[in-house]
């Protein structure tokens, strides 16, 4: 069974050698090279091509936000496991959304990195439980649902409208005035960004809206 093959990047070098304690005593693991900035990080993903890279997130020169972002596109083979002290939602979001597959906490047990490591070779997410509350709130709060943009009164004219029914049709069983329904449509169609009575059809059937 062939190895994961690992960089360890982090500015301590006690910290890069308490991971490789820790992972070289796997038998599945390897560490075939180290990095004490981002853009050591960076060169050596794309001269060693490893499965991962287990990265300190606020490193000198080049931080592993930005090392991770380059990383996609330079070694795009090899996976991102981000390493932090912090369980601010900010770091995880932006290292996430850089390309990061995991994020793992600085004081999580030896096991936890193991795990981690793990997942990530697979291609697998892996977050911290202390950092998941934080995500999953974030998450709520910046991922807004176009169709929360809606109004009660606008999901049931989409509904309506998504079923077929005319303005007037829709008028008569809102008890609405045609011209009411009409604007609630515009509002519809520009809250929503589309353009065509099919594009509002597909959007209500890709919602659940109607079958």
């Amino acid at each position: 069974m062939s190895k994961i093959r690992i960089v360890l990047a982090d500015d301590h070098g006690v910290v890069r050698q308490g991971f490789r304690r820790i992972l070289e005593a796997q038998a599945d693991m390897e560490i075939v090279g180290e990095a004490s900035n981002g853009r050591e990080a960076l060169e050596a993903a794309v001269k060693l091509s490893p499965d991962v890279v287990v990265m300190d997130v606020a490193m000198p020169e080049l931080n592993g936000i930005e090392a991770t972002r380059r990383m996609a596109e330079a070694a795009p083979r090899t996976r991102v496991l981000a390493l932090s002290m912090h369980k601010d939602s900010v770091y995880v979001r932006e290292i996430l959304r850089a390309g990061a597959r995991g994020y793992l906490l600085k004081d999580a047990v030896d096991e936890d990195l193991i795990a981690a490591v793990r997942a990530v070779a697979r291609g697998e997410g892996y977050l911290s439980p202390g950092v998941a509350d934080a995500v999953l709130t974030d998450y709520r709060q910046h991922v807004t649902d176009p169709i929360d943009l809606l109004t009660s009164r606008e999901r049931e004219v989409l509904q309506l409208i998504a079923e077929g029914k005319t303005n007037k049709e829709i008028a008569t069983t809102l008890n609405l005035s045609v011209y009411t329904v009409d604007a609630h449509r515009g509002r519809i169609m520009e809250k929503l960004n589309l353009h065509s009575t099919g594009e509002l059809v597909r959007f209500a059937i890709r919602k659940g809206l109607v079958d």
